[in-house]
């Protein structure tokens, strides 16, 4: 069963009617819950911790979150996302929680999750709406350390399954920080290219997304040469390269994360060649990229003060918000002849 749209590309298509399917990503910005995890950094997300996290915001922060993720691709897609990777949650049971929440649990979302070596204790998951995807296997592959004496971080998570009948492998990414420095960064670039080469050897014909929070922009080092994620559909010649369609988003001047009035855009979803090779000739008989979106609303960003305009985040300079994210989400969606 497709998921159905809500534009004219539902209608007669070169081989008849097509389906589209939204698959998205979501930094979460620390989805905390009120109870200390044993070797893990939270302290802070305690009731009697620096942000005074009781259950009263917990609560809120997962109605917040469920909010926007419930709306995550419902500009074309009635039933929204099919898939949705996250960042910054603490644990199963946070997402648990949050599959509850809203329209995640009217349409039955679970969850793909394994817990990572994350000082903080914050790891990656995969939202996914089972009427659509179906996942048959899921790893973590970890960050391998070059420095002995670095803190173990997130590493990668990998599901592999079915969406509208083609195998697809999602890898749910949330790169070292700003603070890290470039080569943390592109060490992951590097890491995660040679997880999806690996994938693709035994099976050429597996569509691969990367999709995180990479804290670096489309064209930096780590995305555009360890990665390979190139800027325009004719450059991905070899079946290895990627397509990163949010390069020409940011030189548009639109981002999701705001520093110092600038737009960066942390926040991508990359698709191996496979993914793009019907886009000239409109065939459709296997997922096919169509558009890339940021998705904004008015209640995500900062309606007053100095940081007018910013997504508006949960905390503040030590104030609760009832906010969102620091980070804004984005949607990818793709077609298929149904």
């Amino acid at each position: 069963m497709a998921c159905l749209a809500l534009f004219s590309l539902t209608a007669v298509a070169q081989n008849g009617r097509v389906g589209m399917y939204a698959i998205g990503f979501y930094n979460l910005e620390n989805l905390f819950d009120t109870q200390h995890d044993v070797n893990k950094n939270d302290y802070e997300y305690l009731p009697d911790g620096a942000n005074k996290w009781t259950q009263m915001k917990y609560q809120q922060k997962l109605k917040n979150m469920a909010q926007v993720l419930g709306e995550m691709g419902t500009d074309r897609i009635r039933t929204g996302c099919a898939i949705i990777g996250v960042s910054e949650v603490e644990n199963a049971r946070c997402l648990t929680d949050l599959c509850a929440q809203g329209a995640l649990g009217r349409r039955g979302f679970k969850f793909c999750h394994i817990e990572g070596p994350d000082n903080r204790g914050v790891d990656c998951g995969l939202l996914y709406n089972p009427q659509f995807f179906k996942p048959a296997k899921v790893w973590l592959q970890p960050y391998v350390l070059k420095d002995r004496d670095a803190r173990p971080t997130r590493g990668f998570l990998s599901v592999q399954g079915t969406l509208a009948g083609d195998s697809i492998t999602v890898i749910v990414c949330h790169w070292p920080s700003r603070f890290s420095g470039a080569p943390a960064r592109n060490w992951a670039g590097e890491q995660v290219k040679a997880e999806k080469d690996s994938i693709l050897r035994k099976n050429p014909r597996m569509k691969i997304l990367v999709m995180g929070d990479m804290n670096d922009d489309p064209f930096s080092p780590s995305m555009a040469r360890y990665l390979g994620a190139r800027r325009k559909m004719a450059d991905v010649k070899a079946v290895t390269d990627m397509y990163n369609p949010w390069w020409q988003i940011l030189l548009d001047g639109k981002g999701t994360l705001r520093y110092d009035g600038k737009w960066n855009l942390f926040d991508q979803i990359v698709m191996t060649q496979n993914c793009i090779t019907g886009v000239p000739n409109k065939n459709y008989s296997s997922l096919t990229f169509y558009k890339a979106e940021i998705f904004k609303r008015d209640y995500l960003l900062q309606e007053s003060g100095k940081y007018k305009g910013n997504p508006k985040r949960t905390h503040a300079s030590g104030v609760w918000m009832n906010g969102y994210s620091d980070h804004l989400p984005v949607v990818t969606y793709f077609v298929r002849n149904m």
